[in-house]
């Protein structure tokens, strides 16, 4: 048995095990940072630190406090908060008490908070502020079962009803209990068994009511494993976590960071994202193809503004990026190498000086690898990011499997693929090009939905991941479509919109959202939505300063402009999937209108119900096969 496979299979039945043992491994190591903000309120953010010693203090009062409150193993106590070091701390606390953390994203409106607390009979509600504690409280004659809510921020939030509680006063319940009950936690955790429920996490989804996903302890462990076995993390890495932890792929970083031993600076405000990155200086960190789109537009978008030259050289300097990330990865695929002929490595340096060394500055200067997951990346902006030395390990898996199911293997990595398993992780491809999957990742099923289980969860344990995917003769995964995605036009001709959606990223610097739409029709028509910073800079360089997006939006010079950017779309790509007319949005889609999940995807029924008088618009006066 190789040292990788011991690793796995002799895991512990937790990662509350792992975390008791971290502590007792390196108690006084750096464990997180996390963000003060200054008193005056005016300033940058003092950022302060927690051993593993201090961290452990306080999961055990929180989990103490919880026992304290009632709460049994395996009941659900709810987390509806923001990333921040709190989250991590009451997750671990309610995993240490034996229970199941249930995640509710804070976006969550009240309706939907209620049916994720009331589904998952969670008996108390871990609540960020005032507004997370108000959504309970509107709608508690619908949760009987929630006893408690315990506030982390109290400010604003009238605490003075006996069912409220802050989270300080919850600590120090549970210090109180230790001293009466010193070994109570320890006895706790190593009551676990593999199979207890851990973490209830409720998939978004991109249609109906979210399902409770139902995954045990033993799931976290074995990612746990599985991440510090790929050797992409080290003792010495500093992460950078600002991903939702409501969302699996966040809070699977968690638990390699556990493992591994390394800082992870938590900050949840993604407005603050290029703030602090220079601060933290992270050496690693992981984010949804969003974030590098958003950097790569607003790269391109302040280049054009510059000035005719500067654009000319940021579009030359892109150009030799992904010429050099090209031919660099497929001569480290065939020879091991990533080698560059002397032409093109000379071109390089010389771009490297002029464009990419502020870029990878941007983030902080000490980055070795990001991570990319939750949607595809586009590989022309994968292929930029690697030419200027922003290395994307681009992975893939579901919150049905924990997360991490496959990912790029370090320097080996290949853009436009997501890699290869995690050890312990079998894949095969179905006849009709789905992807299944099945490992220690795969969850036990939906909560309280054995039907719905069932259609996904084979009794042998492969999972239907409703995603199209192809494998290379040496394991790598390269994601095509989702299954339900791939639109068939009345000519009988099958598209994948992601791709196409893909390339107007990395073609338009302008685009915050598109969605490709040509099921049963006779061509393909778009929705875009603009980003309104790059737009706005945009406008003002085009004699439309002081008009509102909208207005902007509307402006023929708009439709005009990003018309060209279309047509150098359709350049690339086979006559029928072309884009023969498409609509600007009168604003870009959001999580508040429920167009995209919290997690940053695009919500395709809802949008296309939405808008359907632009796209019926798009084909009136058109005949349909």
């Amino acid at each position: 048995m190789s040292d990788t496979q011991t690793l796995i299979e002799n895991r512990p039945p937790s990662v509350a095990g792992l975390f008791l043992e971290r502590v007792a491994a390196t108690p006084d190591a750096e464990a997180y940072r996390y963000p003060v903000p200054p008193a005056s309120g005016v300033g940058p953010d003092d950022w302060k630190s927690l051993t593993w010693a201090a961290a452990a203090e306080r999961v055990h009062a929180i989990a103490a406090g919880l026992i304290e409150l009632g709460v049994e193993p395996e009941q659900r106590v709810a987390l509806a908060s923001s990333t921040r070091l709190e989250w991590i701390l009451a997750d671990l606390g309610i995993m240490c008490a034996g229970a199941a953390t249930t995640t509710v994203y804070p976006q969550t409106n009240a309706d939907e908070s209620a049916y994720i607390l009331s589904d998952s009979e969670s008996r108390v509600l871990i609540a960020e502020n005032a507004e997370q504690l108000a959504k309970a409280r509107t709608k508690r004659a619908e949760l009987p079962d929630l006893t408690h809510v315990v506030v982390v921020d109290p400010a604003g939030a009238d605490a003075d009803e006996d069912w409220i509680l802050t989270l300080d006063e919850l600590e120090r319940r549970g210090a109180a209990r230790l001293e009466q009950d010193p070994d109570l936690i320890t006895k706790r955790v190593g009551a676990l068994t593999k199979d207890q429920l851990a973490t209830l996490i409720y998939t978004s989804g991109t249609t109906g009511r979210p399902k409770g996903v139902r995954l045990p302890h033993d799931c976290w462990s074995y990612m746990a494993k599985a991440i510090a076995a790929t050797g992409l993390v080290t003792r010495d890495d500093v992460q950078y976590l600002w991903l939702p932890l409501a969302h699996v792929f966040g809070k699977v970083l968690t638990s390699g960071q556990i493992e591994v031993g390394h800082v992870t600076a938590v900050d949840g405000r993604v407005d603050k994202i290029i703030e602090n990155l220079p601060v933290v200086r992270p050496t690693y960190m992981a984010a949804v193809p969003r974030i590098f789109e958003k950097v790569y537009n607003g790269v391109a978008a302040k280049a054009k503004a510059g000035g005719a030259a500067k654009y000319k050289i940021f579009q030359w300097a892109a150009g030799v990026a992904r010429e050099y990330a090209r031919v660099t990865q497929d001569n480290f695929r065939r020879t091991g190498t990533a080698s560059a002929p002397f032409g093109l490595s000379a071109k390089h340096k010389a771009a490297d000086a002029l464009v990419y060394a502020k870029i990878r500055e941007a983030f902080g200067g000490n980055l070795r690898a990001c991570v990319s997951g939750s949607a595809a990346l586009a590989p022309d902006i994968g292929y930029f990011f690697s030419g200027a030395g922003v290395h994307i390990l681009e992975g893939y898996g579901l919150t049905e499997t924990s997360a991490a199911s496959f990912v790029n293997p370090g320097e080996a990595y290949r853009t436009g693929t997501v890699g290869k398993p995690l050890p312990g992780t079998e894949v095969r491809i179905a006849d009709d090009g789905e992807i299944l999957l099945r490992g220690p990742g795969v969850m036990q099923g939906y909560h309280k939905l054995p039907e719905k289980t069932a259609e996904v969860l084979e009794a042998d344990g492969w999972l239907h991941t409703g995603d199209i995917g192809e494998l290379s003769p040496d394991g790598y995964l390269r994601i095509t479509d989702r299954k339900k995605d791939l639109i068939k036009t009345s000519g009988g001709k099958y598209i994948a919109p992601a791709e196409v959606e893909g390339q107007f990223k990395a073609v338009c610097p302008y685009v915050s959202n598109i969605l490709v739409h040509g099921a049963d029709r006779n061509y393909c028509t778009a929705l875009i939505a603009l980003d309104e910073a790059a737009l706005m800079e945009w406008a003002k360089e085009n004699g439309l300063a002081g008009r509102t997006y909208a207005e902007v939006v509307a402006a023929p010079a708009t439709v005009e402009m990003v018309d060209g950017y279309v047509q150098q779309l359709n350049t690339g790509l086979q006559r029928w999937q072309t884009i023969k007319k498409f609509r600007l949005l009168p604003r870009d889609l959001d999580i508040e209108h429920g167009e995209i999940t919290p997690s940053l995807k695009l919500k395709r029924p809802v949008v296309e119900r939405e808008y359907k008088n632009l796209i019926d618009e798009m084909y009136e006066g058109t005949r349909e096969a």
